[in-house]
């Protein structure tokens, strides 16, 4: 599990706006090649992580505005899912939580994982993020869309999972400062 959290100077929807902007993902994560919709649940990755190239598509399996996006991949080799949230601190301030879980593929990605670099990396993309928001004063655009759990196809169309329950695996709760209350991962 890698988790991190972020104080971005910005409005909630301004925050939550530009977070669902997928495609402008390579601005500010290291690593992202393109990110690319298939349609408003679906999303096609391309990434090049010390000269390893990836290509997989995730599915978003929950999407609430301004509160929090769920999302796993589907097919492929590639084996990760994850949530990140929104929370207004105050009108002009907002935290960012991502959380993820992810599968390493081979001994460089064990190794890296092992080493805290998956962590780092979280952690650099968050802040980067931050700075992006915060330089830009104002959205790119945004996507709105309410998507359910319930809704997502699971394999060959069959109906979606369920919410995941609580585990001891989640991260830590949110700093003092946050309201309480953690978001579930959405199932694999």
């Amino acid at each position: 599990m890698v988790h991190d959290t972020v104080r971005v100077n910005a409005p909630l929807r301004q925050v939550y706006d530009q977070w669902t902007r997928f495609e402008e993902f390579p601005r500010f994560m290291h690593g992202v090649v393109a990110v690319e919709r298939s349609d408003e649940r679906h999303l096609h990755w391309r990434t090049s992580i010390v000269g390893i190239r990836r290509e997989f598509d995730t599915e978003i399996v929950d999407q609430l505005p301004d509160e929090r996006i769920a999302w796993r991949t589907v097919g492929g080799g590639t084996h990760q899912r994850g949530v990140v949230t929104f929370t207004p601190i105050d009108a002009t301030h907002t935290r960012v939580r991502l959380a993820m879980e992810m599968e390493p593929e081979g001994p460089a990605e064990r190794a890296a994982a092992a080493l805290g670099i998956v962590s780092a990396r979280v952690a650099g993309d968050l802040r980067r993020f931050k700075h992006f928001v915060e330089d830009r004063h104002a959205a790119t655009g945004g996507r709105r869309d309410r998507l359910r759990p319930g809704d997502a196809a699971g394999p060959a169309g069959a109906p979606g999972p369920g919410p995941v329950p609580v585990t001891d695996t989640d991260p830590p709760p949110d700093p003092p400062d946050a309201p309480p209350g953690r978001q579930p991962m959405p199932p694999r």
